[in-house]
């Protein structure tokens, strides 16, 4: 069995999280600090060129791996071994229900028999991997079976994109895995309560990931095509900037006088719709009736004013997530600093949690 590298497995530590994605590269260390307790070590980014990554897909090696040695240095960090994600897109994923107490050589094979009903490419195109959730529901002589495959060729890249840069991929994540692992982390450090329905924004470069989840459990999933890039590219259009210096420009606020009103709002509307439209359609598409809370992650979540629109327009209590809400933090860590960027870390935090199984 070609396997997706520990997509489900036991991480081997140390392990540092690396997120590749349209807008750039992040890194993320954690420690252990005892008791229980968490400690952000290391963090740090580094821009992509416009177009290296679109769609997950990787257009450019060579500038993606330069990137990654780049944040790797900058970050200070030594460990090597690294948990990297795959975009929700590439990956299939399928429960499916096995008899129990299977050898594992006999699971393996019952898995790929099973995946090749489900997978529409031939097997040896495919890495696959499963994980084992446990009992079946209403079944206790069967097994419920987590299995997961991506094109061999989207997996390569990635890992020729670490070895390029001197680092081996240990584990593959899925992104969106990543993400909710770190966002159920920080819910229970804000004391969410038992049976709180909770609705995830992860605003990026070109599309908003929508996650709802109660109880740990994830009920409805969405991607729609709406990022920050949009407000970039109106400022392109509006003050003959090129990309990276209306990107520049944008993080840092240094814009005419007339952005707030012409460029900056009529975004901000667009956002909320766009929060209030996948609402609705999660209220038509599901049996449930009611968010609690919605939380604002990615490179987004800090635009000055989304948030406040989206909870004026919703109506539902509306805040930012920090994925390290509760940790301690390094001696390198400047906490100013990462109380404005924490929220695009969201999946390279993930990942990095990855390190304690």
């Amino acid at each position: 069995m070609i396997s997706l590298g520990s997509l489900f497995g036991q991480s081997s530590p140390p392990l540092i999280g690396i997120d590749i994605s349209t807008s750039g590269v992040r890194l993320v260390e954690l420690a252990d600090a005892g008791k229980g307790q968490l400690r952000l070590e290391r963090y740090a980014s580094e821009p992509l060129p416009r177009g290296t990554v679109v769609d997950g897909n990787i257009e450019n090696i060579e500038a993606v791996s330069d990137a990654v040695l780049r944040v790797w240095k900058k970050s200070g960090t030594k460990i090597k071994h690294v948990a990297l994600g795959m975009p929700p897109a590439a990956v299939i994923t399928k429960k499916i229900i096995l008899p129990a107490g299977l050898a594992e050589d006999q699971l393996e094979v019952q898995v790929e028999s099973e995946a090749s009903q489900y997978i529409p490419f031939a097997l040896d195109e495919v890495s696959l991997d499963f994980d084992v959730i446990g009992a079946a529901p209403n079944s206790p002589e069967d097994m419920e079976v987590m299995l997961a495959a991506a094109r061999r060729e989207k997996v390569e890249d990635r890992v020729a994109i670490l070895e390029a840069a001197g680092l081996t991929a240990t584990v593959m994540d899925i992104e969106s895995y990543a993400a909710r692992a770190a966002a159920q982390r920080a819910i229970d450090e804000s004391g969410g309560a038992e049976g709180q329905i909770v609705a995830l924004f992860q605003i990026g470069a070109q599309a908003t990931h929508i996650s709802v989840l109660q109880d740990g459990e994830t009920i409805y999933e969405r991607e729609q095509p709406f990022g920050g890039i949009q407000l970039t590219q109106d400022i392109v259009r509006a003050y003959g900037l090129s990309f990276e210096e209306a990107e520049a420009r944008k993080k840092a606020g240094d814009l005419p006088d007339n952005y707030a009103a012409d460029l900056l709002a009529p975004f901000l509307e667009n956002a909320a719709l766009e929060v209030t439209r996948a609402i609705q359609f999660f209220f038509t598409s599901t049996p449930y009736t009611r968010i609690d809370q919605i939380w604002l992650a990615g490179g987004c979540a800090l635009v000055p004013g989304l948030l406040d629109i989206i909870a004026s327009r919703t109506r539902i209590s509306s805040a930012v997530i920090s994925p390290f809400k509760g940790m301690q933090l390094g001696a390198s860590v400047r906490e100013q600093q990462l109380r404005n960027e924490a929220p695009a870390y969201l999946v390279a935090c993930g990942l990095a949690l990855r390190r304690f199984g």
